[in-house]
């Protein structure tokens, strides 16, 4: 490794996120940043303290799968000393279902994301694309992850996410109510967040899908700044 910090890519699980394709997509920002990246396909990483104290930002890319209980006592440990730990869609907000205090560290968790109407789904992933708006809050004009990013639109899963209140939100998505829908009136989940955690910076974005969505320009500058912005 290079660099002069250190980076810690953690990818793996669901293959339909793209672990892989979608870390590489970023791992040379992070160089060009003067990071040293080390690369994981476990969370088993976590457990080893004396390395974990050295890392300054861990970009986690795990959809489900699980996480022992060492492996997330290191990753708290880690983020609570400093160490900073970003991510996007179902690589860090759908992670580790069976573990609570993990949902409980990152915040908000996802829940479903309503797809479209019944008679037009074909079995595939497509079938959860929908047309949503990302609006930016009033928090989000100052913040240097969102600083100059506006209101932008869409076409990918939706996340219908469940969150504390102690997230900072910078940004929101609104489920609208349609007919088929079993749901009254319109739901606004968080869909990019920070959170600080001890010593460490916490980032999300729900928005994340798979590459061709991480390729789209304003999530990809939110996902770059993001990282920076949560690295000790």
């Amino acid at each position: 490794m290079n660099g002069t910090k250190t980076a810690l890519v953690v990818r793996g699980g669901w293959e339909g996120h793209q672990p892989v394709e979608a870390t590489n997509v970023f791992i040379p920002f992070l160089e060009d940043n003067g990071y040293g990246v080390r690369i994981e396909e476990s969370p088993k990483i976590y457990a080893d303290a004396e390395y974990m104290a050295g890392v300054d930002l861990i970009v986690q890319c795990m959809t489900m799968s699980t996480i022992e209980r060492d492996e997330f006592q290191g990753l708290h440990a880690a983020v609570e000393n400093g160490t900073g730990l970003a991510g996007w869609h179902g690589g860090i907000a759908d992670s580790y279902r069976n573990t609570s205090d993990y949902l409980h560290l990152i915040g908000g968790q996802f829940a479903s994301h309503p797809g479209k109407h019944p008679d037009d789904r074909r079995g595939d992933q497509s079938d959860n694309y929908v047309p949503y708006t990302v609006n930016m809050l009033p928090a989000a004009a100052d913040h240097p992850i969102t600083r100059g990013i506006g209101d932008f639109d869409l076409f990918t899963e939706q996340y219908w996410v469940l969150a504390d209140d102690y997230i900072d939100v910078l940004a929101t998505s609104t489920q609208k109510v349609r007919a088929w829908d079993p749901w009254h009136r319109e739901v606004t989940s968080p869909a990019i967040w920070t959170r600080q955690w001890g010593e460490g910076r916490i980032f999300v974005s729900t928005p994340g899908h798979r590459v061709e969505v991480l390729e789209d320009s304003n999530v990809r500058t939110i996902i770059e700044r993001g990282m920076l912005w949560a690295s000790r």
